[in-house]
């Protein structure tokens, strides 16, 4: 069994249909690929991402989030930092590094251009 099919199975509420896991926008993908790489290496069990996302999906209801399922990977995207910093792969402050360079990079590139990120974008 891959690894996607050990998350679908471990985490019956991604979004999925006959096909398997569904994404919406490339980056959702991306971060779902992330998690995959860090569960395989060991950094978390699914156990503990299923608790952890939930924290983080009540958390935004609680905020107001309407749960249409618009928003989920926004939730994974929001548990994959927290988890990383919790776990001691990376602090919060790198992630908010990297999150800035991102944005100056993407604010550089012309639409439709794939975002490349560079020294820099560090500034």
């Amino acid at each position: 069994m891959d690894a996607a099919a050990r998350a679908r199975e471990a985490l019956p509420d991604l979004p999925r249909d006959a096909e398997g896991t569904v994404f919406r926008e490339p980056w959702e993908a991306q971060a779902f690929a992330m998690a995959l790489a860090l569960h395989d290496r060991g950094v978390f069990t699914w156990s503990e991402w299923a608790a952890m996302l939930a924290d983080e999906i009540r958390r935004a209801q609680a905020d107001g989030d309407p749960d249409t399922g618009e928003t989920y990977y926004r939730h994974w995207l929001a548990t994959l930092e927290r988890m990383v910093a919790d776990k001691g792969v990376a602090t919060a402050a790198m992630l908010h590094r990297y999150r800035d360079a991102w944005d100056h990079a993407a604010d550089r590139t012309p639409h439709g251009q794939p975002i490349e990120l560079r020294s820099e974008d560090f500034g």
